[in-house]
């Protein structure tokens, strides 16, 4: 089935947070790797995220959620956010890389924090890897703690990489 379209949606409430960071993709945009950013006019107007993302063909790739722990499973950025932060998307871009994705093919963000008040360190971080012009839909949810004690945040992506005869 490479056509069996899939779409992704977003949680709409749990995203007003990153209400004002990026531009907001065109409608029913068509990218060449059979990529479709919606925002319907029914809904607010999205800012560093999409609504809902549609991919058509190609390799649904599913990433657990990372936490900021180096390769040998340290907690990287012990009380620092921003650091942690880096560190998940490293940790992101690593587990993308060995499944022959990259950020660029991100269509779905969970990101999960301690704390709503570091926003601007993970917006930061954030916005140093996916393309704004196409943010992927994307949840942010505030938890009370992680698995690994001093956690302060982790990020689970689901990614589309296109079929070859696509690109």
């Amino acid at each position: 089935m490479p056509h069996l379209a899939r779409v992704v949606l977003s949680a709409v409430a749990l995203c007003a947070p990153f209400a004002s960071f990026a531009q907001q993709p065109p409608a029913g945009r068509e990218d060449a790797d059979a990529l479709r950013f919606h925002n319907p006019a029914a809904l607010p107007k999205p800012n560093g995220y999409s609504h809902a993302v549609e991919a058509t063909g190609g390799r649904t790739i599913y990433v657990s959620g990372q936490l900021p722990l180096d390769k040998d499973g340290r907690l990287v950025g012990s009380g620092d956010f921003a650091a942690q932060a880096e560190q998940v998307f490293a940790n992101l871009k690593a587990a993308l890389a060995a499944a022959g994705a990259s950020f660029d093919d991100v269509v779905r963000l969970n990101m999960y924090v301690t704390d709503m008040t570091q926003l601007k360190a993970l917006r930061a971080a954030r916005d140093r890897h996916i393309d704004a012009q196409r943010p992927p839909a994307s949840t942010l949810v505030e938890v009370k703690r992680f698995v690994v004690e001093g956690a302060m945040v982790e990020i689970d992506a689901t990614a589309v990489v296109a079929d070859p005869a696509r690109r």
